[in-house]
């Protein structure tokens, strides 16, 4: 009988757990443990951290509770609801660089706390991390181009997978500063009103891991490189100087290279040059002003043949007592041509029909020039006289 009766008190006991339960019993006393927190959740941040839980469903909670540092630090969020469908959030500030473990407790109004709910190994980020961030790469070879007079596209590499957004900041054509952001799934981004010439600056932004509360921005901006801007081809002039080659005829002169014709051309909407100079043969022109720091060609050929497929680019500053004596395809034509103050700027070889847009970047280092001469070594029809080119475009720094 004793059995049955003991039997029946445990079965009660048990089918009697609410959410209070936690409860023992000593010496007669009963200690209560108030319903535990769940599906606790962590994201780091600057000095800081965020943590989220689902509320205890026990009604009986009327706060929580988070220690850290071996319970000296704690922080006090009141219970404002039982409804584990809802989300806690709290924000624990002012922490060092370091990685923490924290415990979480529920109370009720008696003081009560319930079984603690531990968060290990959860690490803080501060000036440290922020030491080794470094601004998102942009695109080397071309780091912007202009579209207009004053608008730009400016061009960035891929940045880290922890990237989340770039700020550009410029100054607009009406001398404002202005401000975009860049996305890490972008490579470029276009400013439709820019002030040619002016800095445009940079500043990246990243995450330390996914979720993370806080964007951490690297302490300093960057520059991008002037924005290389089209030489003004109405200063362009033809020039002749000794054994420069001739033209063809009088419509397909040198003023053809500049006259803004855009893709290959037809005759005689060309260069063409004479037939008395071989290969290598050169043509020098006058770009109107001096160039600190020219950047880039571009040459269109012809749309069907004699397009240069070997050529050598030339410049200099100053044409008095620049004149080559030597003719273009004489082996000490080179070394002359140094020796006269001409700088080769690039030498070209290209492996397609030479008929669509190439552009090519000059070498670096190259001084001012106003001057350009085209040597032109091999033309791909391989004649040994002709070559014709229906466009050339310079870049240059501002």
């Amino acid at each position: 009988m004793r059995l049955f009766i003991l039997a029946g008190l445990i079965c009660m006991m048990g089918c009697s757990k609410k959410a209070t339960d936690y409860r023992s019993f000593l010496n007669g006393g009963e200690i209560v443990y108030p319903g535990t927190v769940s599906n606790i959740k962590v994201s780091p941040g600057n000095g800081r951290i965020q943590i989220r839980w689902q509320p205890s469903p026990d009604p009986s909670v009327k706060k929580y509770i988070v220690f850290w540092n071996n319970g000296i630090d704690s922080s006090v969020i009141p219970a404002t609801t039982s409804n584990p469908g809802d989300t806690v959030k709290c924000i624990i500030s002012n922490l060092g660089e370091y990685t923490y473990s924290f415990l979480i407790y529920s109370y009720d109004s008696a003081g009560n706390r319930s079984i603690a709910s531990a968060i290990n190994n959860v690490k803080v980020y501060g000036n440290s991390y922020l030491s080794s961030l470094y601004n998102r790469p942009y695109d080397v070879i071309e780091p912007g181009v202009y579209n207009s007079p004053t608008a730009v596209t400016l061009k960035f590499g891929i940045p880290d997978t922890i990237n989340v957004t770039t700020e550009i900041r410029y100054t607009d054509a009406n001398g404002i500063t202005q401000q975009q952001w860049l996305s890490p799934d972008s490579t470029s981004i276009s400013i439709g009103s820019y002030q040619p010439g002016s800095v445009i600056y940079y500043k990246s932004g990243y995450i330390p891991v996914r979720g993370a509360i806080d964007t951490f921005f690297v302490t300093y901006y960057d520059s991008l490189p002037n924005i290389p801007v089209l030489c003004n081809k109405s200063l362009f002039s033809a020039l002749q100087l000794p054994n420069d080659v001739g033209t063809y005829e009088g419509q397909t002169g040198l003023d053809k290279l500049w006259d803004g014709s855009v893709g290959p051309q037809s005759y005689p909407n060309i260069f063409h040059s004479d037939g008395n100079h071989s290969l290598p043969h050169h043509f020098t022109f006058d770009m109107g002003q001096l160039y600190n720091e020219l950047t880039h060609v571009e040459i269109t050929g012809r749309n069907c043949c004699n397009n240069p497929d070997h050529f050598e680019v030339w410049g200099i500053a100053d044409i008095t007592n620049a004149a080559t004596t030597l003719p273009g395809n004489d082996a000490g034509w080179k070394d002359e041509a140094v020796a006269k103050g001409w700088t080769l700027l690039q030498d070209v070889t290209r492996t397609d029909d030479g008929i669509a847009p190439f552009k090519i970047n000059l070498r670096a280092g190259i001084p001012a020039v106003r001057y350009i001469r085209i040597r032109v070594l091999h033309v791909t029809s391989g004649d040994s006289n002709y070559s014709n080119i229906s466009e050339l475009s310079f870049w240059a720094r501002p």
